[in-house]
Order: structure tokens, then C-alpha cells, then sequence
């Protein structure tokens, strides 16, 4: 079993990443939104009382990715050379995905998790005043390469 790498024999510490190669590094995430049918309608005509939720979770998610060291307290800060948030009316809701970019020794996945995690919240905020129920499912990071080891879900 790996370690734990914010831990050791002193308590919580940041990863000292100073020793390792900067490498164009890249992660998509993704999470889902359950919607009932009148609020998928809304959404699809753009008549929701609050404007545009699809554009402003958009842009909500891309301004998070830029806070997320901010946010999460040993996650280093990177910058980022692309945050982009796609939105796609399904059947169940919105499907969300974010994918971030950066040329780093340390990755972006954390960057895009909260990316697709604030813009799925921002959609329940612009939402509400019309469903009450609505449901985050299946915040999870799709893949991520660059780094020591590539990920992607089969």
C-alpha cells in the first residue's frame, strides 16, 4: 500500500515537488446533474428566471480551477495554461466536463475537480428557484497524463 503524501512522521506537510521535471500535464473530470423534465425544458428554451445556467457554471467552473489552490489547503498552486468546461443537456440532466491543462512538475487534477465540482454547484444555484431536488452525482476524474503515471478510465 502506497503512503500518504500530505503525511509524515511530523504531521501534515505539503509535497515538496522542487525536485521533480516540468511536463505538459493534462486532466479531465466530470460530474452529472439530475434534472427533472420541466427543469431540462427550461433549460433547453433558456427561460430560467435566474439567466443562462449552462454559461455562467461555464465560467463559474473556470474561475474555480484557477482557485483551487486557494480552496483545498496543501494543493500547490499552478499555473494554468487552458480551463475549459464543457455543459451538455442530457436525458438525466446536465453531463459536465472540465478539462485543465499546465506545464508543471505537479498535476492538474485537482484543478479539474473543482472545475466541474463549482460549475455543477453553480448550475444547482441558478436552478433552484424552479427544482428543489436536484442531485450532484459522479464528481471522478476521467484521465490525466504528464506526470510519473497516466490514468484513464476504462
Amino acid at each position: 500500500m502506497n503512503k500518504l503524501s500530505h503525511y509524515d512522521e511530523h504531521g501534515i506537510k505539503m509535497v515538496d515537488v522542487s525536485g521533480k521535471a516540468t511536463t505538459a500535464r493534462r486532466a479531465v473530470a466530470s460530474a452529472k446533474v439530475l434534472l427533472n423534465q420541466e427543469t431540462i425544458e427550461i433549460l433547453k428554451l433558456n427561460e430560467n428566471p435566474k439567466g443562462s445556467p449552462l454559461e455562467i457554471a461555464r465560467i463559474a467552473g473556470i474561475m474555480a480551477a484557477k482557485q483551487t489552490s486557494n480552496l483545498i489547503p496543501l494543493c500547490h498552486q499552478i499555473n494554468l495554461s487552458k480551463v475549459d468546461v464543457q455543459t451538455e443537456i442530457t436525458e438525466y440532466g446536465v453531463n459536465l466536463q472540465a478539462e485543465a491543462k499546465t506545464n508543471s512538475p505537479t498535476g492538474v487534477e485537482m484543478e479539474a475537480l473543482t472545475a466541474v465540482s463549482i460549475a455543477a454547484l453553480t448550475i444547482y444555484d441558478m436552478c433552484k428557484a424552479v427544482q428543489k431536488d436536484i442531485q450532484i452525482t459522479e464528481i471522478q476524474l476521467e484521465s490525466k497524463s504528464g506526470g510519473k503515471s497516466d490514468f484513464g478510465k476504462s
